[in-house]
């Protein structure tokens, strides 16, 4: 149920305010979430928009005060309020680490070239007051979130479990797939937090974007079957035309994506040959860059 202030009940005990972005890549805008009651934690404070932020003071019931601000990941549709929302609270600002926090060898080598783009939507500045990570628990008078580090859509993405739920920041959503755009998005990284989700019990998922997704497993199965048959069709691509770029192989797959959506798949696909090249399934003929042909091994 939705409030005349935009504050909607969840559950017991979990509010939900969507920043005013609405976009191709955020639908209706950030979910910014608040749990518990009395002293509660904010996940994901979004954008830098002054209305958002006095939506999640209003969304407060007298007397209320906010204890902790976590972070799923550092891009600009969910942690620049972060600072704004810290300085009017004075609660600590809970994430993994730095926009360039946890990478791989490979993408941090990436990332150093320069090679490859990427860098979308990033948030530079970012640098949490507390790092946080895998295993960790925030308790406080909302209870216990337990912290799980799911790479992927970014290095430094964090997810939440709280009392059955688990906040999935980008990782997964139910109206769209995620953007994973090396040297931030590491496709294999990905595979393997989708992978993980599997043998969790997760009874919803609380997403960055969109509503919730009440069948966590049957959702991530199709995350998970998605990702293959992108791969499978870049192979098959490969096979028929070696040499082929990551914008020319998007050209040639997303057949019914708006032509605007291109840009972004075309990303999506780099992830993948980066993942192939990483298992020793594919290369690119010459120098590594977004632009590179690549072809089957």
């Amino acid at each position: 149920m939705e409030s005349e202030s935009g504050v909607r009940m969840l559950e017991t005990g979990l509010r939900c305010v969507t920043a005013p972005n609405p976009s191709p890549m955020t639908a209706q805008g950030t979910n910014t979430y608040l749990l518990g009651e009395g002293e509660v934690a904010v996940i994901d404070p979004g954008p830098a928009i002054p209305s958002h932020l006095d939506a999640i003071m209003g969304a407060l019931a007298p007397g209320e005060r906010i204890g902790a601000i976590l972070v799923t990941h550092s891009h600009r549709d969910h942690s620049p309020l972060a600072q704004n929302l810290a300085q009017k609270t004075g609660a600590p600002v809970m994430a993994a680490g730095p926009s360039d926090w946890g990478r791989s060898a490979t993408m941090a080598a990436l990332a150093t070239a320069g090679a490859v783009g990427g860098g979308e939507g990033v948030d530079p500045s970012f640098d949490p007051d507390q790092r946080i990570g895998e295993g960790e628990i925030i308790a406080g008078p909302w209870g216990e979130i337990a912290v799980l580090h799911t790479p992927g859509h970014m290095a430094n993405h964090l997810s939440f479990a709280w009392q059955g739920a688990l906040f999935t920041g980008d990782l997964v959503m139910g109206w769209s797939t995620s953007l994973v755009s090396p040297p931030d998005g590491d496709m294999g990284a990905f595979m393997r937090s989708c992978a993980r989700l599997l043998g969790r019990d997760d009874r919803v998922y609380f997403p960055g974007h969109g509503a919730a997704v009440d069948a966590p497993q049957a959702r991530v199965q199709t995350l998970i079957a998605h990702r293959l048959h992108r791969e499978a069709q870049i192979i098959a691509a490969l096979g028929t035309k070696p040499g082929t770029t990551a914008s020319a192989l998007a050209h040639t797959i997303y057949t019914d994506l708006a032509p605007a959506l291109l840009p972004a798949a075309a990303r999506n696909v780099l992830a993948h040959l980066i993942d192939l090249s990483e298992r020793n399934l594919a290369a690119p003929m010459g120098a590594l860059t977004a632009d590179a042909p690549f072809a089957l091994r």
